[in-house]
């Protein structure tokens, strides 16, 4: 009944350290979960700015790439009434538009008196100037130095286009949109393109100056105001304030650690201003705690699940007491692997208490006996502890780097103090260093030296230790002049408990040696194999991950 209490104590004990962990893991978790969180909406501050860009200038894009292609279907007919009606319509539905000019051009010849070659006659037949609510403006003679400069350079490009044009291959989209364009901060000019009969007659032009005028073309140029753009902040949960600034305005008054800001160009004719986002932390700390809230739902879920499960398991504790009544046999089973030596101490203590009087080479003898037999029950001890703590993953392996030279030099000296009878020698190739857990690596060098020593007769105590780097692996190999192995024997020596009938294991060996490092190699992420002749020596190989 007492070892029935104490085990259920133990396991009592389990629950409440599961609870500890899953509450100290919940805690880790929302910590986690909210500076991620708050990462992701710092992180979407920078990248959702494009979706307020790309909402804003949508009334642009669609007035450059619908609305003014438009003026080509006029086929350069447009004249003042029909233009005004034409520029009235984009007052009306794109309020970023301030001022447009219209101009009627006139295409001939190239003139006779010295005109530059390859260059046609294009001149402005009038120039229209309309404001928003304005009566149009019919510009007179001499025009306006800037309504001409655009003009100028607009007839610049077509006179080039149309000398180089090609009339087999017909218009390239790129080389339209280089010559009916022309995009400056703040304003658009825009040529209607003319038909490919008209391009080839332009192109016919050029060789045939006895033509005098050809019909008309069409410009306008837009001047746009970039703050009559309408804002639409997609995204008001990120940002506060959106703003159209110049490109150069930079604030030196903001203190940082209060309010994050961030920009972003606008695009074609507004190339000069930018969209600036700017919010205060603690607005971006508001939206963090709402997306929080429900991930903070989630961990909170699963941690009553992880709670109810431990308080299931508390229930069934009594299958425990099956499991103690298993490990009770087991143990019932292993003590008599420690008759021998108890045997031995109890008879040497019996010879040390007697009445008899001993020589001091009698006390030292039975004083050896009693410490040799002590450390054999201590190492049958520790191989037990160890092998259970193995089988329940109790272990955490700790990587250190280690010198591999220095670790191994390190036991072939100690063993060489243990047993100066002992022949040691290693070869080492291309490792250097290597990161493993010295101590479980330790343990592995421990019981294949102590093997390799204690199965070899007493003229061949010899063992090569041989180090080299196999692709991904690190490889140990122990090769000894033992006794040797036999072949039907190979598929047993790493289970517990098992033993080869010889000369050599009548002194207290308990058959955990090899199955213990053969978990330890596997627990490690490895292997370790055996290749074996009798009265020859054996071969342990032991394949670990390399990791330099």
């Amino acid at each position: 009944m007492k070892a029935s209490k104490n085990v259920y104590r133990k396991n009592f004990l389990l629950i409440i350290s599961f609870l500890v962990l899953v509450s100290v893991t919940l805690v880790i978790a929302l910590i986690v979960a909210y500076d991620l969180t708050s990462k992701n909406v710092e992180s979407e501050f920078s990248s959702k700015k494009d979706d307020v860009l790309k909402a804003t200038v949508s009334p642009y894009d669609i007035f450059f790439h619908n609305k003014i292609p438009e003026i080509t279907y006029y086929n350069g007919m447009l004249d003042s009434a029909s233009a005004r009606k034409y520029v009235d319509s984009v007052f009306r539905d794109y309020s970023f538009v301030k001022r447009a000019v219209f101009y009627e051009i006139l295409i001939g010849a190239p003139k006779a008196d010295g005109g530059a070659k390859n260059k046609l006659g294009i001149t402005p037949k009038a120039i229209y100037h309309y404001r928003p609510s304005h009566n149009k403006i019919i510009a007179s003679k001499p025009y306006n130095a800037i309504d001409i400069d655009d003009f100028k350079h607009m007839a610049d490009k077509l006179n080039d286009y149309i000398a180089s044009y090609d009339t087999t291959r017909g218009p390239v989209q790129a080389d339209v949109f280089r010559t009916f364009y022309d995009i400056k901060p703040g304003k658009i000019s825009f040529l209607s393109i003319p038909r490919r009969e008209d391009l080839k007659a332009y192109h016919e032009l050029l060789k045939n100056r006895s033509l005098s005028l050809y019909p008309q073309q069409n410009m306008l140029t837009f001047s746009l105001d970039p703050y009559a753009l309408k804002i639409k902040n997609t995204h008001p949960e990120l940002y506060q304030n959106v703003t159209i600034v110049q490109i150069d305005y930079d604030p030196l008054d903001i203190d940082h650690t209060k309010i994050i800001t961030d920009e972003v160009e606008l695009p074609g004719a507004f190339l000069d201003y930018k969209l600036y986002f700017s919010s205060p932390r603690n607005y971006l700390t508001a939206e963090t705690n709402r997306r929080f809230m429900p991930v903070a739902g989630i961990v909170l879920l699963i941690y009553t699940c992880l709670v109810v499960i431990g308080w299931l398991i508390y229930r069934n504790l009594n299958v425990n007491l099956k499991l103690f009544k298993l490990q009770y046999d087991f143990i019932n089973n292993f003590t008599h692997e420690f008759k021998t030596p108890v045997s031995v101490i109890k008879i040497a203590g019996s010879n040390l208490k007697g009445d008899g009087e001993l020589t001091e080479r009698q006390r030292k003898h039975y004083g050896k006996i009693l410490d040799e037999e002590a450390d054999k029950l201590n190492e049958l001890m520790n191989k037990l502890l160890s092998f259970t703590q193995l089988e329940n993953k109790s272990i955490n392996i700790k990587k250190d780097k280690i010198n591999v030279e220095a670790f191994v030099k390190g036991y072939i000296d100690t063993f060489k103090i243990k047993y100066p009878d002992f022949n040691l020698s290693y070869h080492i190739k291309d490792v250097d260093f290597f990161y493993t857990d010295p101590v479980l690596l330790g343990s592995i060098f421990q019981n294949l030296i102590e093997n390799a020593y204690k199965y070899s007769h007493p003229s061949h105590k010899e063992l090569f230790i041989d180090i080299t780097h196999e692709k991904r692996n690190i490889l140990f190999s122990f090769r000894d002049r033992g006794i040797g192995i036999p072949k039907n024997e190979l598929n047993n020596i790493f289970k517990k408990f098992y033993r080869l009938e010889n000369q050599y294991n009548q002194n207290g060996s308990v058959g955990l040696g090899l199955a213990f490092c053969k978990e330890l190699a596997n627990f490690m992420d490895g292997d370790i194999t055996v290749q074996s002749r009798v009265d020859q020596g054996s071969e342990f190989r032991v394949m670990l991950p390399y990791e330099n």
